[in-house]
């Protein structure tokens, strides 16, 4: 996903104002797209807004889904008020977040309070997309809700905050209206559209205001492989040999040593302490993942191996040999992936590049 974004505090003397935006990479290649509006301008809105944003990282770093993690910012900030952190106030705080995975193409998003994003899909398409109209943070006790929609390669994603379509001179709807009018021209750049939308709808600058324009791109089968495993030992090596083989084709020869051991460790930790479904899962992005999936929610955790221990240095490995680990829990159980950096000379063209999806079957 490729994106540009553009804040114009309302004092463009102060430098800074309540709204605020961020891109968030998470596991398995998705991206988080987040913005929000704490209520008010200068330096107190701003360190609010600092707060939340901090807030919002600390949690996207667990990996929940949308609606929980609305729900869990929303009891931090009770917290804090009832701690005398944040301030008592009669206006809530908005935030939208939006997680895409660009291998389902699918997009979950949960809103506290916030105007939907905007869509625009290749074949020309624009529409707000559905969104459940969850309550504003600060407000506590009252659900948040998820909805997902399936996007085209090459769609394009609008988050913005209520400055940019509420002012004096007309109201949301009608601002609402000019937006989706704008989007229906193409342009030719991400920053083409973000000066298009800001010269159209802000002759003038009453609230401050954050945009963010998103383009989806797709990891088709050339980019995943994945293969279901029994809960059987004997298919680790097996495993580990598809793993080999689908790096020679991808051409990441550099990366077959290390990501053998990796798939070693999480397929055994998986057969060991869960129980089938198992899957094994590579994907070839802007880094190497390993995920392995299993139908236990239940988290590992590394632990210190003494020097007489056969085992319990796994993960610990994992994390040696990997710039990033960690544990994404689905609705079916859970997910244990890592990170290795591409080698960037290692390139095949895609259409040399096969799908890899597969069973491993234990001998007979």
């Amino acid at each position: 996903m490729t994106s540009r974004n553009q804040y114009l505090p309302a004092d463009p003397k102060a430098g800074v104002g309540g709204d605020w935006f961020d891109v968030i990479p998470l596991s398995g290649a998705r991206v988080a797209l987040v913005v929000g509006d704490i209520v008010g301008h200068g330096i107190h809105a701003s360190a609010a807004m600092g707060r939340l944003r901090t807030a919002v990282r600390t949690l996207a770093d667990v990996d929940i889904p949308p609606d929980e993690l609305l729900t869990q910012l929303d009891d931090l900030i009770l917290e804090e008020i009832e701690e005398g952190i944040e301030s008592v106030s009669e206006f809530g705080e908005t935030c939208l977040y939006v997680v895409y995975d660009p291998v389902s193409r699918c997009c979950t998003l949960a809103s506290a309070g916030h105007l939907p994003p905007a869509a625009v899909t290749p074949d020309g398409s624009i529409d707000f997309l559905r969104v459940a109209p969850g309550p504003q943070l600060r407000v506590g006790g009252l659900p948040f809700e998820a909805t997902e929609a399936q996007l085209p390669e090459g769609s394009l994603l609008v988050l913005y905050t209520d400055g940019l379509v509420e002012a004096r001179d007309h109201d949301i709807d009608s601002g609402l209206r000019t937006l989706l009018r704008v989007l229906a021209e193409p342009a030719p750049s991400l920053e083409t559209t973000c000066d298009s939308i800001l010269k159209e709808l802000l002759p003038t600058r009453p609230d401050d205001v954050a945009l963010l324009v998103a383009r989806t791109h797709a990891l088709g089968p050339s980019h995943v492989a994945s293969w279901d495993l029994p809960a059987d030992p004997v298919v680790v090596a097996d495993a580990r040999r598809r793993a080999t083989d689908q790096l020679m084709t991808w051409g990441l020869q550099e990366a077959a040593a290390t990501t053998e051991l990796i798939v070693s460790e999480l397929v055994t930790n998986a057969i060991r302490h869960t129980s089938a479904p198992i899957q094994l899962r590579l994907i070839r992005n802007t880094a190497l993942i390993c995920e392995v999936s299993d139908a236990i929610s239940t988290s590992p955790h590394p632990r210190r191996a003494r020097d007489l221990d056969e085992g319990g240095r796994g993960l610990f490995l994992v994390g040696q040999l990997t710039e990033r680990w960690g544990t994404r829990h689905t609705l079916t159980g859970k997910t244990i992936w890592a990170e290795q950096s591409r080698p960037l000379h290692t390139r095949v063209p895609p259409w040399h590049l096969p799908t890899a999806r597969t069973p491993l079957t234990t001998p007979a």
